[in-house]
């Protein structure tokens, strides 16, 4: 599981996925979560500027990301 440390109170879905390079860019990270490939502590999310939080966990295709 990747770790990304938290610079404020949130980040958004699509950002979060471009930093964690869970998607190549901003716009195909969209199109991601659209698609409800995305679970965010195991429900499918499909607002893509959901605010992710500290402690909360993000998969997508069998990788996962921790926000602390």
């Amino acid at each position: 599981m990747k770790e990304i440390k938290l610079k404020g109170e949130f980040i958004a879905l699509c950002d979060l996925m471009k930093v964690a390079d869970l998607a190549e860019s901003g716009g195909a990270a969209k199109h991601i979560i659209a698609d409800g490939k995305v679970l965010v502590d195991g429900q499918v999310e499909l607002r893509k500027r959901c605010k992710i939080r500290q402690g909360q966990e993000v998969d997508f295709d069998g990788q996962k990301v921790k926000v602390i």
